[in-house]
Order: structure tokens, then sequence, then C-alpha cells
């Protein structure tokens, strides 16, 4: 009678890189499996921002925008049109998104294809209109948005350059002082690895 088999040795180890190194006592070659480093991620984080502003900054660098002047532009914007207030109604009360009628949250979504659109998308995905996260969600799907993403992606660009992009994302009827906001970011935005 057999005895069992073999066991099974399995065909993927959970370190990659192998390291030799020399016993001292023993004056043997040795080897020891170690794990392999992490590549280090660049991010930027915003001096002083709130936690609305900090999600934003770390939802759209998740999305690929990696750029300072893009994001400074991006969150010059939201600041201009609701200071980051997803709940806020033109005319600065906050108020439920049914409750507005228009002219709501971090954009200011005003038309009533975008208005009713920002309804219709939390519905139908999860979520209140009135949140940050499900108004970020929205922002991105639009097709106002999308058809400036890839330039908002694209680095090395002046904040005046993307904030013409922004026009076409946004179409704000009053400029404001979205750009000073935006080089005001620009200046708060500091570069860390994690």
């Amino acid at each position: 009678m057999q005895g069992p088999p073999p066991p099974v040795e399995p065909t993927t180890k959970p370190f990659a890189i192998i390291k030799e190194f020399d016993l001292v006592d023993e004056k043997k070659t040795a080897t020891k499996e170690v794990a392999p480093e992490r590549p280090k991620e660049t991010r930027l984080i915003c001096k002083g921002c709130n936690q609305h502003e900090n999600a934003t900054l770390v939802f759209f660098q998740e999305r690929g925008v990696k750029d300072k002047n893009a994001l400074a532009t991006i969150m010059g914007n939201i600041r201009q049109e609701s200071t980051f207030v997803p709940n806020i109604c033109e005319g600065g009360s906050r108020t439920s998104w049914s409750n507005c009628g228009g002219g709501y949250g971090l954009i200011q979504w005003t038309s009533a294809n975008r208005y009713y659109g920002l309804g219709d998308f939390a519905k139908r995905y999860g979520g209140s209109p009135s949140s940050l996260h499900t108004q970020l969600r929205y922002l991105t799907n639009e097709v106002q948005w999308q058809r400036i993403e890839d330039q908002m992606k694209t680095p090395g660009k002046s904040i005046d350059r993307y904030m013409n992009y922004a026009y076409s994302w946004i179409g704000w009827g009053h400029h404001g002082a979205r750009t000073s906001y935006a080089h005001d970011y620009a200046s708060r935005l500091i570069k860390i690895d994690i």
C-alpha cells in the first residue's frame, strides 16, 4: 500500500525578489525572499483645505488629472460656483436638491437638462443628489466634462489655458474670482510621495 502523495508546492510565491547573502558563521551562501518595493506615487495635497476640497482633489487625481494647474483650475471653479458646499442653491441657501429648482450644487447646475440630470443620475446609480460624492461622479459623467477631460489630463499648461477649457465645461455667466482662486490653490498644492 502506497502512502499519501507528496505535498504540492504552490506555483506562485508571495515574494518576488530573491536576495543572496553570506552566512558569516557557516561560510555558505543562502537566499532570502523579500517583498518587492511598492513604487512610490506622487500626489498633490492642499495645505489648509477643508474636507470637501481635499476629497475633490483626491477624486480628480484618481481620475488621472495630475497637473497642479489643472487641479487648481478645477478647484477654483468649484470654489467660485459653490464654495464646495454640495447642497447649495443659487443665491446661497442650503437645501436639498428637490427644494432648489436650478442653480444647484458644486458647479451650480442650472439648465433643466443638467439640473434634472443630477437627480436622475443619483436615482439610477444610488446616492443623494445633495452629496459631494454623487455630484463628483455626476460631474465627470456629463458630456460637458468628458469633452475637456483629456485636455485637463494633459500636463504643462497655464491656469489661463485650463480656464479656457473649464468655460466649456461649466459655461459660467459671471467669471468672478475663479482665476484668483485657481492661483491660490496652485500656491497651496504640495507634492508628496505616498
